[in-house]
């Protein structure tokens, strides 16, 4: 009997390998794109997704699409309720039997931010690792190359939120002002944000997205160094301006975020399971061999 168990174990093994079955080899991942991206274009994700499945054969990786096709997918990375955005995925991934024992998740750009939320109010199925790809997490105060969707689109949005983003309509209509932090109008922003601040647990502490957050094994922020996308680009390591002024930035260890543990960040980083990685380059600019020997063999294996 102990001869035949260990020759199935062994077969199942080759299955994986050679992807003669559906068999998960290892743990499926979750991604989630950026502003102005898509889940499956071929020049992003769909390029990413392959690349894991190549360095992990069998691996089943699922590239969140909001909308019917990559357009619309598009579309919503700029206009929408991120909240029910956010309410809509967690539903998927709920009933997604691949994913049932767990996942790895990786968010680029907003989709990090995103992705924490759905790790802070959806527990089910659980995330092993969390891999922020240059993730906006205490938000971003500036809103550049959004051109994509248009001149008149785009300036637009910036005005809208540029001199409203606190208002209701706004905050329900534009993506980008749910983690617009303006660090001159620090109490607006605590009561008004309807995505960053609450998942920040800056106005209220939410018990729940604490206990949630502790159940990570890792959580991985990557900050790119010569990031001109995002504005301050420390936000990508949950640093961000010292309230009342631009130019000052206050890093993690130095924030009431931290230092009165609001969101267990001080926890989960006290016990080893946060770490801090930086990449030369632009926003989202690496290249393949970084990602498979620092992300892939890293979290993923």
């Amino acid at each position: 009997m102990m001869a035949l168990r260990k020759q199935t174990l062994l077969l199942l093994f080759l299955l994986c390998i050679y992807k003669f079955s559906g068999i998960e080899c290892s743990t499926p991942v979750v991604l989630w794109h950026g502003m102005g991206d898509s889940c499956c274009f071929s020049f992003s994700l769909g390029a990413l997704k392959k690349l894991i499945q190549t360095t992990l054969p069998g691996t089943y990786v699922y590239s969140i699409r909001l909308g019917n096709n990559e357009v619309e997918d598009v579309e919503h990375s700029y206009f929408g309720n991120v909240n029910e955005q956010i309410s809509a995925v967690c539903e998927r991934l709920s009933k997604d039997e691949r994913l049932r024992n767990g996942y790895n998740a990786i968010g680029f750009s907003q989709g990090a931010q995103f992705l924490r939320a759905v790790i802070q109010r959806c527990p089910d199925p659980p995330v092993m690792n969390f891999i922020s790809m240059g993730g906006q997490h205490q938000g971003v105060f500036g809103l550049p190359n959004c051109g994509i969707v248009g001149r008149k689109a785009c300036s637009y949005m910036i005005r809208m939120i540029k001199y409203g983003a606190y208002l209701k309509f706004v905050q329900d209509k534009f993506i980008q002002a749910t983690y617009w932090h303006d660090p001159f109008q620090e109490e607006e922003y605590r009561k008004k944000s309807t995505f960053i601040s609450d998942i920040n647990n800056e106005l209220h502490i939410n018990q729940t997205y604490k206990t949630n957050l502790q159940k990570l094994q890792s959580m991985v922020l990557v900050k790119f160094e010569n990031d001109t996308i995002v504005w301050p680009r420390e936000t990508e390591w949950f640093g961000f301006y010292t309230p009342g002024q631009a130019t000052k930035i206050q890093n993690l260890e130095e924030s009431d975020l931290y230092r009165e543990d609001r969101l267990g960040l001080k926890i989960l980083h006290e016990s080893g399971k946060v770490h801090f990685l930086s990449v030369p380059g632009n926003h989202l600019q690496f290249e393949e061999s970084w990602f498979v020997d620092n992300i892939i063999k890293v979290y993923l294996m």
